[in-house]
């Protein structure tokens, strides 16, 4: 299972100026960094039209987002350079070694977050349940293990 899955966006769709807020949640800063550092459910697929308000929230309140890095096979896109308000994020694609329910975000000179994607297509309940454990700084599990603890991950289709 490659992540996010479900919604498509339709190819004609024209990219809002301004953005729905993103459906994020983050560890306490207090707490020091686990696998991940919360978590982003996605309204679709659509990188270039979902990342805007993802990095508008992460600029306001953690600083300029410059780059992201992802699972070439978690996108069906995948641009090298991404417009959001304001900038150019620059995006790194990795066809191994990266987990692919993962989207890792620079910002220059204060760090990275890693966060889980939750898929998009999933039911609300579940990515409720999933934003709160990859939020938990109890939980220190990566994000294809939360998708799998939740059965919603790779193994959830094995039998």
């Amino acid at each position: 299972m490659n992540a996010p899955t479900g919604q498509r966006a339709s190819p004609d769709r024209k990219h809002p100026s301004s953005p729905r807020p993103a459906r994020l949640t983050l560890r306490p800063p207090t707490f020091p960094p686990g696998p991940v550092s919360g978590a982003w459910w996605p309204r679709s697929d659509d990188l270039p039209a979902e990342l805007p308000a993802l990095i508008e929230a992460f600029d306001t309140s953690w600083g300029r987002v410059t780059r992201m890095a992802a699972h070439r096979d978690a996108w069906p896109e995948a641009p090298c350079d991404l417009p959001v308000a304001g900038h150019t994020v620059r995006a790194a694609w990795y066809t191994s070694g990266f987990d692919p329910h993962a989207i890792r975000l620079f910002s220059y000179g204060v760090g990275r977050r890693d966060l889980l994607v939750v898929p998009p297509g999933i039911e609300a309940a579940t990515a409720e349940r999933l934003m709160t454990a990859a939020a938990d700084p109890a939980r220190h599990l990566t994000a294809s293990a939360l998708l799998e603890d939740a059965g919603e991950g790779p193994s959830a289709g094995d039998a």
